[in-house]
């Protein structure tokens, strides 16, 4: 049976999901058979999995560090938020509906047989199980009925590593106050504490780790550098979202919608040394891009609402009128249609429908069940400015509630190419220079990928370097290497292993 070892955090954002996938390689390279686990996630980032099931993106991530593949077992509850106040909730990679905080605060506990079923198909398969907490164990509001800090790590027998970050300032305060507010069992399951996100000289930091230990009684078992490590990140509090910087021959701005999902995209990006990626708020920043993408979102209308009332959508209007590019993924291809229609208040309880950015000819109708599938095919037979991208392989999945057609008030001669030709069916619509798709995952594979920036540097005039010299996958490869190296030399393996294993 798998070893389990887990890591919580004094509060969201302290970098969990990053020490676990470092974690996970770092075991992967000693010869363990490792998978990672979270119970219960809340992220708008998520992954569809071999067999169309949907799962937290941090966690297939987590999955491609240990070398195996992501399957839904690794993370039984994905949360979507689709208000402030409610989430979609998924298990077992199935949507159940959406469900108010009340109503699954109230319900949770019925899901432990799912967390527990899921952690056991993986206890038989694995030598050991990382498993990431979620926020902070010490919500006092929260702790009775836990299913993903304290309360999984006593139902599966978990010892604890406590994670601060110190950039955020206050790091001993949130070790110290964390560990105060833990019941005396609780307490004792914590193994050591690990400092993250360290900028400076160490030799000052030192004295406060024996202060820490003494007032705490629990030893810090390693301070982990401010690590420049470019892997996906999970949510609206990633850092890659604040990138506001023209910092690239090619310009591209991602739209940074209220409810973006699956912006990672753009990751892909990383290997294009002519491209630099920002995100955009308001129409002052916008510039004039060279490519503009409107992301996923987990709510079409509603985002589409607030790109009207700042001014954005008709700033990427003009954009476009003036040369820049526009491209949509999932909701933002949405957007770009005639008009959305939601009769039945899928994604409220207000039904009715919406008029489009009306750039490309389709309309979308939303449906109470959810498309989830990995596909691959290619480009379509594109026309004029886009020609150069005709027949480029493309591979992804699929995450979406609407059905999208063509727009019947068009004219039939006015209908755009497909984006896409797929196993069996096509995808998307091409017209111009805007693009609209619903495969996430589109830029990984490097033709397509090279391709476009290649058309955009010449849109631009300007010589096109590099790119497409090494592969996404490859450059995924080497970060989570370089993230095991920095855990490697930062943490007290001897330690971890003496009181974890």
């Amino acid at each position: 049976m798998a070893k389990p070892i887990m890591i919580q955090g004094t509060m969201s954002n302290v970098g969990k999901s990053l020490l676990a996938a470092g974690m996970c390689r770092v075991l992967r390279r000693e010869g363990y058979r490792v998978a990672p686990f979270k119970s219960q996630n809340m992220a708008l980032n998520s992954f569809i999995t071999e067999e169309g099931l949907e799962m937290g993106r941090a966690q297939a991530v987590q999955a491609f560090a240990c070398g195996t593949t992501p399957r839904v077992c690794m993370n039984p509850i994905l949360l979507k938020p689709t208000t402030d106040m409610g989430s979609q909730v998924i298990v077992n990679g199935e949507v159940l509906g959406n469900m108010s905080a009340e109503e699954y605060f109230r319900r949770k506990k019925e899901y432990v047989p799912a967390i527990l079923e899921a952690y056991r198909q993986l206890e038989e398969q694995y030598d050991i199980i990382v498993i990431e907490g979620a926020g902070s164990p010490a919500e006092i509001n929260l702790k009775q009925d836990d299913i993903v800090n304290m309360g999984l790590a006593e139902l599966v027998d978990a010892p604890v590593l406590l994670v601060g970050d110190i950039d955020r300032g206050g790091v001993f305060a949130q070790l110290a106050g964390t560990l105060m507010l833990l019941e005396p069992r609780e307490r004792e399951r914590v193994k050591g504490l690990i400092i993250n996100k360290f900028r400076g000289d160490l030799r000052i930091l030192e004295p406060g780790l024996s202060l820490l230990a003494e007032k705490c009684g629990k030893r810090v078992l390693g301070v982990v550098p401010y690590a420049d490590v470019d892997l996906e990140e999970e949510d609206s509090l990633a850092e890659g979202l604040r990138k506001r910087d023209v910092t690239g021959k090619v310009d591209i701005a991602v739209i940074r919608l209220p409810r973006i999902s699956n912006f990672t995209d753009v990751q892909a990006f990383a290997v294009e040394p002519a491209v630099s990626v920002r995100y955009v708020e308001r129409t002052r920043e916008l510039g004039q891009p060279d490519l503009i993408l409107l992301p996923g979102t987990k709510s079409t209308i509603a985002d589409l609402e607030w790109l009207r009332r700042t001014g954005l959508e008709a700033a990427l209007l003009r954009c476009l009128q003036r040369g820049s590019f526009l491209f949509g993924i999932c909701g933002g291809y949405q957007m770009l249609g005639e008009r959305i229609v939601d009769e039945s208040g899928v994604e409220g309880e207000r039904g009715g429908f919406v008029r489009g950015m009306g750039v490309l000819p389709v309309e979308t109708y939303f449906v109470g069940e959810k498309a989830r599938t990995r596909v691959e095919g290619e480009t379509g037979a594109w026309e004029g400015v886009l020609g150069p991208l005709s027949h480029k392989k493309v591979s992804g999945y699929e995450i979406h509630m609407g059905r999208t057609v063509p727009a019947a008030q068009r004219d039939p001669g006015e209908a755009c190419a497909s984006f896409a030709a797929l196993e069996d069916k096509r995808d998307g619509c091409v017209s111009g220079r805007v693009l609209g798709t619903y495969l996430h995952g589109v830029f990984d594979r490097e033709e397509f990928r090279s391709g476009l920036v290649r058309l955009l540097c010449e849109n631009k005039g300007i010589p096109c370097e590099g790119g497409g010299e090494i592969s996404y996958e490859a450059y995924r490869e080497e970060q989570y290497d370089r993230l095991a190296d920095i855990l490697r030399e930062s943490l007290d393996w001897e330690e971890i292993y003496r009181s974890c294993f």
